[in-house]
């Protein structure tokens, strides 16, 4: 026998009848919270039902300061070629090693015969070996600069501040022989390495940083070349790296330009969720 009090099973979304036996034990239970959906809690769908999923926290990855043939294929490249010319000159006999560094320095002499093999080839020495600070510096830097504006843009970014950090510092050696203000053998000065690209590739890497961790990069390498300056060892080279590190700076408007474009193109790749 049914009990006089007992609420009547009522389809859910309809109204309650008037006046139904039970109905005001049904308005009671109004004053009981119930539960909220997913939409007044705040939290997403589950990802099956097509909510968004939550965001994941990313995790750092040290292995990405380092360059790959797939990530990084010009810094990989260029690395693995000064490896095999480090060890050249590490194993071969010292006469060789004066040969090929002569044959490949882009001193007055040798940029008047031959300009563009020098420029070449003089970028493929490592002045002090594998275990010179330009050599790690170089790892570095072309590898964070590459993922950032591709491999043509960064190798064009070394190849501007190696070109025109040495004319400007063998072209007024140059003209000084020519006037007679320096002797003839100063037409051939040895001048080879990989240093004037570095310096240039360290001024636009920090254009591309943020402010708290490019300008302490930009300020302690120019300060180290400016170190290097005052010890006046070699003022020529020091001058060009000076020059190169301002090169690189002056490449900001361009590298900023070119990473953003990278990114879009990124941004464009992405598969899109379709909505619902």
């Amino acid at each position: 026998m049914e009990r006089a009090d007992a609420v009547p099973d009522v389809t859910p979304g309809a109204p309650a009848p008037t006046g139904a036996p039970g109905v005001e034990g049904a308005r009671l239970l109004d004053g009981v919270p119930r539960q909220r959906g997913p939409a007044e809690t705040g939290c997403a769908r589950p990802v099956a039902d097509g909510g968004a999923a939550p965001a994941r926290r990313r995790l750092p990855r040290p292995w990405r300061l380092l360059p790959t043939p797939t990530g990084t294929p010009f810094t990989f490249t260029f690395a693995a070629l000064l490896l095999v010319t480090a060890s050249v000159a590490e194993h071969a006999h010292p006469a060789l090693v004066h040969a090929l560094y002569q044959g490949s320095s882009t001193d007055v002499a040798h940029l008047v015969r031959t300009p563009v093999f020098v420029l070449v080839a003089s970028a493929l020495w490592i002045a002090g070996g594998v275990t010179s600070p330009y050599a790690v510096v170089l790892l570095l830097v072309l590898t964070a600069l590459e993922r950032r504006i591709g491999g043509a843009r960064t190798a064009g970014v070394f190849a501007l501040g190696h070109l025109l950090a040495t004319l400007a510092t063998e072209v007024p050696v140059g003209l000084g022989v020519l006037v007679g203000w320096l002797p003839v053998s100063s037409a051939h000065r040895l001048d080879y390495g990989i240093s004037f690209g570095v310096a240039a590739s360290v001024g636009a890497l920090a254009g591309l940083l943020r402010p708290w961790l490019g300008w302490p990069l930009l300020v302690g390498f120019g300060w180290m070349l400016v170190q290097d300056l005052v010890a006046y060892t070699d003022p020529m080279t020091n001058w060009g790296h000076v020059m190169a590190l301002a090169i690189g700076v002056a490449l900001w408007p361009w590298v900023r330009r070119a990473a953003r474009q990278g990114e879009s193109r990124q941004v464009a790749g992405r598969p899109q969720r379709r909505p619902e």
